[in-house]
């Protein structure tokens, strides 16, 4: 049990990245399409690269959907249209003529049978009128459609163009009054129709749209059917007309198909295989090229929550919406990832993840191609996330990649450009822009995960931070020093491709420290008294080296992220504060060098390394009676070697190329720094 016990304590970390992908990978298998994938892959337009291909059942040929919209656009405009038709507005204007009838044709004017001929006359033109009925604007479809009129319980049908309209209803019954025998009585018919006549018709959309959609649901998907044994397509041929149509019809019918409990279990089981294959590759890489992300736990999970929020994020959206796959942000992905790592292992975590999402998306190869580009432009286009123009730069770059990809692709399968569908361009527009989100995600991850990218250290750089000021005022030397370190460091790590705003912020905290009693550090002692004329050597050299402690006392009481107090911590390595110890030794031959070493830990990067090499040198040339450029350049040169000879780059991942550069660096800014100049003869 206890040899157990210590196994498992030995290699907890291993069984937590392994219990880690087999979670995301349960995810991502759970939420994937469980359809059978479709064996064959091919393109519009391409030739097709297998063998002769044979049907191996019946199946129907499903019509293209540029068929199919042609035909449901075709029912649309044959398709009846409903009226309904109110009778009681019909009996309402002719009880209103029989009033208004009496006033206006007086009995002076003709005999009783006379006036009777001339009433029923001008009846008859009412209900002519109102058989096909009255509607009040005209309907927005062509006059030769077919229309019903639903009278009640009873459906009358008429050509749309019979309906009367109410505006134009007037000119029409004088010119068929001037026609007849009563044609000088027109003005007094005008008068009456005027007042009397109203629409009685009103267009029904409900019932309308409800025939079209029983039409639609009745059409036929599919037109003719490929036989058992018949020749689907032959090699070489190009996938397109029918051949495509026949293509499609089988990958549909073959993913559509009911599975077998048995066939679902193993295509289930053969999305895990490869989902985990991609999930462990993504850990291989991390712990084959970036280990000190694979030693931090909340680093490898911070990636694997990454990968599985965008394959979830695009199963929703494929799910409901295919042809909304591309407004998914997939280049949020690398610009996160690099944030808080790097650009390589950015694009790395981007590449798996569109390989995962290859299962499931449409046009696999397009969107593998269209994606990785993508996010290769966007990796380039941003070098600096932390300045907000860069940003926007990228989002246009990574808009406009969408946009050419996607017009490169329509045109190889279409042949033409005819075809191409413009909303698909508001859609890669959306993409682009949803990529801005990417900031206010930096900085919900920073809290949720305890990371800090450089948007966060671009913050703490500013010396006018309360931290930083706090300095300046309590230990002015020590915050001018700092100054110093900052900018060697900073130009060294530009020098070397380190992360130059991360060497520069450590470079400013790595002393604050020496806020606690900053008279006990020669670079603070303004009134020239040294309270370590008084002490003795192990005392003094416990004062010295207890300013790393205290340094991160303070930067963890201020909130300092973990990447910042490593810079605390590793500044003076296990070196020797060989000042005390010499002094200790002249008195004390039996010395102990245990007694004068900073506890460490050593630099673990670059940048820690680069801290290291500027903090001495600068520290050290203030000793300099006389400076000139072969004595810095001989002075520094003896500095890192010593810490060479010391170990104290032992773990720090850099080369002695490198090193060779950041002292090249440093002994240019110390020149700069004091103005040293030829003598010019008087």
């Amino acid at each position: 049990m206890a040899l157990g016990t210590k196994a498992f304590y030995k290699n907890q970390d291993l069984l937590y990245k392994l219990l880690l992908v087999a979670i995301c990978a349960s995810l991502i298998v759970y939420f994937f399409p469980k359809s059978g994938k479709f064996q064959y892959t091919f393109q519009k337009g391409f030739p097709w690269s297998y063998e002769n291909l044979y049907a191996d059942e019946d199946f129907a040929i499903l019509k293209s959907d540029a068929t199919l919209e042609k035909e449901k656009e075709a029912i649309r405009n044959q398709a009846i249209i409903y009226f309904d038709y109110d009778e009681d507005v019909v009996n309402n204007v002719l009880l209103k003529y029989e009033v208004s009838f009496s006033s206006t044709f007086p009995d002076s004017l003709y005999t009783s049978e006379e006036k009777n001929n001339v009433k029923i006359f001008g009846k008859k033109i009412i209900t002519d009128i109102y058989t096909t009925g009255v509607i009040k604007d005209k309907a927005p479809f062509e006059n030769s459609r077919l229309a019903y009129l639903k009278k009640g319980s009873t459906v009358t049908q008429v050509n749309l163009g019979q309906i009367h309209i109410a505006s134009a209803i007037i000119t029409q019954l004088q010119q068929q009054i001037e026609k007849s025998p009563f044609s000088q009585e027109t003005n007094r018919f005008l008068q009456i129709y005027y007042d009397i006549i109203e629409p009685n018709t009103i267009y029904n959309p409900e019932l309308t749209e409800s025939t079209i959609l029983n039409e639609l649901s009745e059409l036929s998907l599919t037109h003719g059917v490929v036989t058992r044994g018949s020749r689907i397509i032959t090699k070489g041929e190009i996938v397109e007309g029918e051949a495509l149509q026949k293509m499609l019809s089988l990958k549909t019918k073959y993913e559509t198909q009911n599975f077998s409990d048995s066939r679902y279990n193993w295509i289930v089981f053969g999305y895990i295989l490869l989902v985990l294959l991609a999930l462990i590759m993504l850990l291989l890489f991390i712990r084959t090229y970036r280990a000190e992300v694979y030693a931090n736990n909340t680093k490898v999970t911070f990636i694997f929550f990454n990968v599985l929020l965008m394959v979830l994020l695009t199963t929703v959206v494929v799910k409901y919406k295919p042809t909304y796959v591309y407004v998914v942000p997939l280049c949020i992905l690398p610009l996160v990832i690099k944030a808080f790592f790097d650009a390589r292992l950015g694009l790395f975590t981007l590449v798996i993840t569109i390989l995962l999402l290859g299962f499931i998306v449409p046009d696999s190869f397009e969107y593998f191609f269209l994606q990785v580009i993508a996010g290769i432009v966007t990796i380039l286009s941003v070098p600096e996330l932390y300045k907000r123009a860069n940003l926007f730069i990228s989002v246009g770059q990574i808009t406009l990649i969408y946009i050419i990809a996607y017009f490169a692709f329509n045109t190889i399968h279409e042949g033409s450009i005819d075809n191409l569908q413009l909303e698909n361009f508001g859609l890669f527009v959306l993409a682009g822009l949803a990529t801005l989100f990417v900031q206010p995600l930096i900085y919900i991850y920073e809290k949720i995960f305890g990371l800090v990218s450089d948007v966060s250290l671009l913050e703490l750089s500013d010396t006018n931070s309360k931290l930083l000021k706090e300095l300046a005022d309590k230990a002015p030397g020590t915050f001018h020093h700092s100054l110093n370190v900052a900018n060697l460091s900073e130009a060294a790590a530009n020098e070397i491709g380190a992360n130059a705003m991360l060497v520069r912020v450590g470079a400013l905290y790595h002393d604050i420290g020496k806020m606690n009693n900053p008279t006990d550090f020669t670079e603070n002692q303004a009134t020239g008294i040294n309270i370590h004329d008084d002490l003795s050597p192990r005392e003094s050299a416990r004062i010295i080296i207890n300013h790393v402690i205290d340094g991160i006392e303070i930067a963890r009481k201020n909130n300092l992220p973990d990447r910042v107090i490593d810079f605390i911590r590793t500044h003076h390595g296990t070196s020797t504060v060989h000042y005390f110890y010499m002094k200790e030794k002249e008195s004390k031959e039996d010395a102990t060098i245990s007694d004068f070493q900073y506890p460490g830990p050593l630099p673990f990067s670059k940048e820690t390394a680069i801290l290291m090499m500027a903090d001495s040198v600068e520290a050290a040339s203030k000793s300099l009676k006389n400076p000139t450029s072969t004595l810095i350049d001989a002075f520094v040169e003896k500095i890192i070697k010593k810490q060479m000879d010391e170990d104290q780059y032992l773990n720090a991942n850099i080369t002695f190329k490198e090193i060779q550069q950041v002292k090249k660096v440093l002994k240019k800014k110390l020149t700069n720094i004091y103005h040293l100049r030829i003598e010019y003869p008087e």
